[in-house]
């Protein structure tokens, strides 16, 4: 991730340290792994609260996967486990059969189509439907259906981004998703930087 933010213009610093996140010009959250496993690691080292604190201060934030899943109230994956409570909502499985009663492979792995909508600064750089690549078992399901600016099919439409004024997330991996997932960090490098102000 860090190499791939360099190459979109950006300095990125990888660091456990809250201060260094608290007055970082943005934070990018990645995340691979089991969400339970992700929050106490977060809280263990004071970073839930720097995350938080950045994001008042009005620092972009780019959540990619579990960081996208993180934000939200609670996760159901090993157990009801509570996430970071900045959005309304929840992290479910995805069901073992989609609306047309056929077998969903679980987890959903491999290229989707994302569509976009909405007038989020990051999407200014984006096409309205792009092609991204996802590795997941869970997906977030928001409380407020205004948040949600990318929409993917797979046992039903989900959340595939969503927004707010100082967040933005993705359920995909822009990291491994080529040209793509370059526009999506080119866009948040521009968001970045219009924001250093």
């Amino acid at each position: 991730m860090a190499k791939a933010l360099a190459r979109s213009g950006l300095r990125p610093e990888v660091t456990s340290d809250p201060a260094q996140v608290r007055r970082a010009d943005g934070v990018v959250l990645p995340g691979v792994g089991a969400f339970a496993d992700c929050v106490a690691h977060l809280r263990s080292k004071g970073l839930d609260d720097a995350v938080r604190a950045a994001i008042d201060a009005g620092r972009p934030y780019l959540g990619l996967c579990l960081g996208l899943q993180l934000l939200f109230d609670e996760s159901e994956e090993h157990g009801t486990t509570p996430g970071l409570g900045l959005l309304r909502g929840r992290v479910e499985r995805f069901p073992e059969t989609g609306p047309d009663g056929r077998r969903l492979r679980v987890p959903h792995i491999g290229w989707n189509d994302v569509r976009f909508s909405g007038n989020h600064p990051m999407l200014a750089g984006l096409p309205a439907e792009d092609q991204f690549y996802f590795v997941h078992a869970y997906r977030a399901v928001p409380k407020e259906g205004s948040i949600v600016v990318g929409v993917t099919d797979y046992g039903g439409a989900f959340a595939a981004a969503v927004a707010t004024e100082r967040m933005f997330a993705v359920q995909f991996h822009p990291e491994k998703s080529q040209s793509a997932g370059r526009r999506v960090l080119d866009a948040y490098a521009t968001w970045v930087i219009s924001c250093r102000g």
